[in-house]
């Protein structure tokens, strides 16, 4: 069996910052609430020019450049997204025509928050079984269409912005994406979902996934852990779905994770941007260096379903 490295990452943001002062203007809320509730300070909001495409594509376009392959080398391109407008062609394949990569297989994937690491999951197993040599997963959102901007319980929590990473399968017997802790509870569909036909709008019962992920979340992570061979104590990094800060804290706090491991709090900055917040917090981190080459990091999101993805990686 081969194995499989995370070759290279990359991440793409629109540049207009929308802070929570200036949100304050548009609706019923001020910073200190916000930042109380939330942990959120600014996010990014994409201009009504810009598409999940140009996002993906951004992103996309940085890691294939760190990779150092080219467009031919790519065998598989996956898109995680749920706020994607086109429905045919994919994004995917939007992204390989970018690029310029001229024969990949190329699909969306649409997993809630979740997305991005479920796609990871995906290409791992896909070149784990030989489908491709070089795959590249992206995770794209622009949650911004999607937003109620009235109401002031959704239109604080999200951005938008899109993170990447190319996978390749190497020759040796092992892999640098763990084996997949993964799920969903139907019985809890209506927790997070996107409401309406050709123009959904979010909703999100905040407390239910807030109890949620402070009580069943720690588990699943050390599931992961344990399927990977190791203990919270033994990781580098964790990178959670980026959703709001007090769920991250809890999580850290439960863990037990060693005082050295660096945790990625990018909701700060960036709000939540559902498939995207996975990849663009740890691009960031790796390009920071603050996550370095072979640090082993636990990767977990959770969202709409309500499903469930995470593995451990390790850092190119």
């Amino acid at each position: 069996m081969p194995g499989v490295r995370i070759a290279a990452l990359g991440h793409h943001q629109p540049g207009r910052v929308l802070g929570n002062d200036e949100l304050a203007t548009m609706v019923d809320t001020n910073d200190e609430w916000i930042r109380r509730r939330t942990g959120i300070v600014t996010r990014r909001i994409a201009g009504p020019d810009e598409s999940v495409t140009d996002l993906a594509a951004g992103a996309a376009a940085k890691a294939l450049a760190a990779s150092g392959l080219d467009p031919a080398d790519i065998g598989q391109v996956t898109v995680a997204t749920c706020s994607a407008v086109d429905r045919c062609p994919s994004i995917a394949a939007q992204v390989a025509g970018r690029l310029g990569i001229p024969s990949a297989v190329a699909f969306d994937l649409n997993n809630g928050c979740a997305g991005f690491c479920t796609a990871l999951s995906v290409a791992n197993h896909s070149l784990l079984a030989g489908g491709a040599k070089h795959a590249l997963v992206i995770g794209a959102e622009k949650m911004s269409d999607l937003v109620d901007w009235t109401d002031r319980r959704s239109c604080i929590l999200l951005g938008d912005g899109a993170g990447a990473a190319v996978l390749s399968a190497t020759d040796g017997d092992t892999s640098a994406i763990g084996p997949a802790v993964w799920g969903s509870d139907p019985s809890r569909a209506s927790a997070v979902r996107l409401l309406g036909e050709w123009h959904p709008q979010f909703e999100q019962d905040g407390q239910a996934v807030f109890r949620w992920a402070t009580t069943e979340l720690p588990a699943l992570a050390e599931q992961a852990c344990r399927a990977a061979g190791l203990s919270p104590a033994e990781l580098d990094g964790v990178v959670t779905h980026q959703a709001n800060l007090r769920i991250i804290e809890s999580l850290v706090q439960k863990l037990g994770l060693s005082e050295d491991a660096v945790i990625a709090r990018d909701v700060v900055d960036s709000g939540n941007t559902s498939a995207a917040s996975v990849p663009l917090a740890l691009a960031k981190l790796v390009e920071r260096g603050e996550l370095r080459s072979g640090a082993r990091v636990l990767l977990f999101a959770f969202g709409g379903g309500l499903s469930w993805a995470g593995q451990v990686v390790t850092c190119p």
